[in-house]
């Protein structure tokens, strides 16, 4: 059993996003760590990149404040090392291919599995292209997690079963971002999965509140969040950690009343 998939045995995950290195590196590793203090199971990196095309104004801009700030790939493999060190919360990238790409494969994951990541989600590889990297990530003991979107409906079986870590439920077409309302079944999703794989479904994009949490928590294994996490780092900057342990306590604590 994988880092990741163990997260998912107590009960409903909780699982957070940031962006590395924004505003600071130093902060990035605060906030992760504050994260993990306040129960969330898996964190998930954003790796800044100048063209996050699946990504709302809220985590673009957050992009924008890293690499202005001078974040790198190297940089996010640091921020990697040093909290791991001190935590061992399951790590997970978020990245686009290109930074992948002309990192080299080979090496990239190399160096993932140095500084003990535990997964790696890249919203641009389809799924029909993950071939090439399944067998390199596999290797080094990355779970390649894939993405299920709501058209992804006549695909969920395949996708189940090549699937490693988790899989993501996106909740809503379009970009990233806090949505008041989902209307898509994310029921109906979840029940098809189950049916083709044991993996744990976690959905993401859009949620924000505890009645979310709450109500995704009643059919799902996770509860993913990232703009309204971002949104605090960018409301409070570098002194945002204990706004996020209070955030992610909260949630969590409503991921738990399933």
């Amino acid at each position: 059993m994988s880092n990741i998939s163990k997260a998912f045995a107590n009960g409903t995950a909780f699982i957070g996003f940031v962006t590395g290195g924004d505003p600071t590196l130093a902060a990035s590793e605060e906030f992760i760590l504050q994260m993990a203090a306040a129960g969330a199971d898996i964190i998930e990196i954003g790796i800044p990149f100048s063209d996050p095309i699946a990504e709302g104004p809220v985590i673009q801009a957050a992009n924008l404040r890293a690499l202005g700030a001078g974040a790198t790939v190297e940089s996010m493999f640091a921020l990697v090392a040093n909290v791991r060190k001190k935590i061992a919360t399951p790590l997970v990238f978020l990245t686009y291919l290109n930074p992948v790409l002309h990192y080299g494969y080979e090496a990239f994951f190399a160096h993932c599995e140095a500084v003990e990541l535990d997964g790696i989600i890249i919203p641009d590889l389809p799924f029909e292209e993950q071939g090439e990297l399944r067998d390199i990530t596999r290797a080094h003991g990355v779970d390649l997690i894939s993405l299920v979107a709501p058209t992804s409906a006549q695909r969920v079986a395949q996708i189940a079963a090549q699937a490693q870590g988790f899989l993501y439920i996106v909740s809503s077409m379009g970009v990233t971002g806090v949505r008041s309302k989902i209307a898509t079944d994310l029921a109906e999703i979840v029940r098809n999965i189950r049916a083709a794989t044991a993996l744990p479904a976690a959905v993401g994009f859009g949620l924000h509140s505890t009645a979310q949490a709450r109500e995704i928590a009643q059919f799902a294994d996770g509860v993913i969040v990232g703009s309204a996490i971002v949104k605090i780092c960018e409301q409070h900057g570098a002194a945002a950690g204990p706004h996020l342990y209070t955030y992610v306590k909260e949630m969590k604590t409503a991921c738990s009343f399933s």
